[in-house]
Order: C-alpha cells, then sequence, then structure tokens
C-alpha cells in the first residue's frame, strides 16, 4: 500500500481528487484493491462506505483483478436492437463466464459498458482499449482468438 499512499500524496490539493485517485490506483493494481478504500476513506476524510459506492457505482472500477485481456460488450438498447443480445450470450457461452466474470485461466473478463458511442456502427466492443464496430459472431471469434496469443 506504499504506492496507494504515494498516490494520494500526488493528489494532495486537487479539487475533487477521489475519481482521479481511483484511476490512478487502477491503472496501477489493475483494480481497487479493498485495503486501498479505507486508506483513500481516511485520507480524504470519507467513510470507507461513500468510497465503496463510488467505486461499485462505476463500471470502469474493478474490485477483483481483471484478466490479461478485457472485453466490453455495449449493452446499451442500441446495441442490443442490432443484435447484441445474442452476441453477448455467445460470448458468455464461449468464454464460460457471465458479465463480470473471468475466465478460470485469467485470459479474459467480460464487462458490459452501456453505450461507447457507435450506435450507428451497433453492436460494438471494446477489447484492451481498442473500439471494434459492427461486431458480428465471426469478428467476436477472431477477438477471442486474439486472446490466445
Amino acid at each position: 500500500m506504499e504506492r496507494a499512499a504515494q498516490i494520494l500524496a500526488e493528489h494532495r490539493g486537487t479539487e475533487g481528487p477521489l475519481l482521479p485517485i481511483l484511476h490512478a490506483i487502477q491503472e496501477t493494481f489493475g483494480y481497487v484493491p479493498e485495503n486501498a478504500v479505507a486508506i483513500i476513506a481516511e485520507a480524504l476524510n470519507l467513510s470507507r462506505a461513500e468510497v465503496h459506492g463510488v467505486v461499485t457505482f462505476y463500471h470502469d472500477f474493478r474490485q477483483e483483478p481483471a484478466g490479461r485481456h478485457v472485453l466490453k460488450l455495449c449493452r446499451a438498447e442500441a446495441c442490443q436492437a442490432a443484435g447484441g443480445d445474442a452476441l453477448a450470450a455467445r460470448a458468455e457461452e464461449r468464454l464460460g463466464v457471465r458479465f463480470g466474470g473471468t475466465t478460470k485461466d485469467g485470459r479474459v473478463r467480460l464487462e458490459p459498458v452501456y453505450c461507447l458511442g457507435l450506435c450507428s456502427v451497433s453492436p460494438s466492443a471494446m477489447i484492451d482499449g481498442r473500439i471494434v464496430a459492427r461486431i458480428d459472431d465471426k469478428k467476436l471469434d477472431a477477438l477471442l482468438a486474439e486472446t490466445d496469443r
């Protein structure tokens, strides 16, 4: 937690520091560890419940390590209307996990995202920060094959 203390020190004096601190913690550790929540709460004079509430409210924050790859499928209405539900079911089946889960081998974490802003080219996804538009079964299979490397 020494690194977490350094991150807190780097954000001292920043107005509204909670979100930047949480992003920095997750970037450093790959997730927001529970023991970091207590340190952040104490440093910002917040309750642990307040910090936990922010971590659990925003879908981008994780409370456990992600897989080596993170696949985010858009679950917004436009993507659902363009076949996103069937695509989501296929991803869950192929990976053997539900949304919010990581494959047993730690290879891929499957996460929902609620709009990537690509409604006109839906359904869309993001793999390791890279956007993929007009995703279909074939593109999904290709993305998952990339994670095998």
